[in-house]
This record gives structure tokens, sequence and C-alpha cells, in this order.
């Protein structure tokens, strides 16, 4: 009975030996520096919808729109409103959204992924300006993470990805059968 107990305390003190160096170790370490912020933005495409393919979702024949414009809207999990901000497409209808302003709360909900989508806002095409649900862009379009960053040493950014969205014209001749 001694014998156990003189085993077990010889383990326990060498247990205490091997934490006293760890803990002692991470009192010398030197404090991580306030880091830049991380901002959060959303990417996409935006395309003109071709007559073949209306009535899908599919992009055959689709043709960016430069200049169109897309809104991201987040909300706070109360379903409240926290962010909104249009942007406009480049010339390739690319949409590069930065969310400047926008403020995570504590709650899960509250994440990008979660709270944030993009919706179709205008298109300077004048045959090609009805709206579309294509990945819900009339609806509002979620936000996928494909593990995009950007970062350098003075910006940081996680990317996120909405759509591709299309409009398409007002009118398609009907196909022939």
């Amino acid at each position: 009975m001694a014998s156990c107990q003189l085993i077990l305390l010889t383990i326990s003190m060498l247990l205490v030996s091997f934490a006293i160096p760890m803990i002692t170790a991470y009192e010398h370490a030197p404090a991580k520096p306030a880091g830049k912020p991380i901002d959060a933005v959303v990417e996409g495409l935006v395309y003109c919808q071709s007559c073949d393919s209306y009535g899908s979702w599919s992009f055959t024949g689709a043709k960016a729109i430069a200049k169109a414009k897309v809104s991201v809207i987040c909300k706070d999990y109360r379903r409240r409103v926290s962010f909104y901000k249009a942007f406009e497409a480049d010339e390739n209808g690319y949409f590069y959204a930065e969310l400047k302003g926008f403020k995570m709360g504590h709650s899960f909900l509250d994440h990008p992924l979660h709270s944030c989508k993009v919706k179709l806002v205008s298109s300077p095409l004048e045959n090609c300006s009805t709206f579309t649900n294509v990945n819900d862009g009339l609806n509002g379009a979620p936000l996928r993470y494909e593990d995009k960053t950007i970062v350098r040493p003075d910006y940081e950014a996680v990317i996120y990805t909405a759509g591709p969205l299309a409009f398409r014209p007002a009118y398609c001749p009907p196909k022939a059968n």
C-alpha cells in the first residue's frame, strides 16, 4: 500500500515539474501586436442571360453586364438591417464589394455567411434589364465561403462569393418547335 502511494506521489511530482516550465514559457512569450482589421468582401459576376436560356438557370450564351448594380444587405440576428450598400460591376460584370462599416455582433448569426445576401439593383442595358431569380438574385443570393483571402502588409480580407447573377431581356421571341 505504501509503495503504491509512493509511486502515485512520484508520478504527480513529475507531472507538476513538467507543467511549471510550460506555464512560465507562456509568461515570457511576446505579446501579440494589435493586428490590422480584417475586412469582409463579397465578389461575383452579373450577366445578361440569353433568350435561349430563358426560364432556366443556365448561363449558356450569357454576356457580362458592365456597370450593373447589386446591393449587399446584412441583417442582425433580430432580422434588422445592419448593413446596406450598392456596388457597381466593372467592364467585365465583376463586382468587388468591400463591406466597409459592417459590424459583426456577438451572435453567430451576425456572421456575413449567415446575415448577408446580394440582390440585383439595376442594369444599364435597356434591352437586358428584367430581373431574374437565377442564383436567388431577386430574393437575395446567399454568400459562399471558398477559402479565398488577401493578405498584404497593409490590408487583409476574407472574400466571400455570391452568384453569378443575371438580368434577361424583357422580350424573348417564342421558340420554334
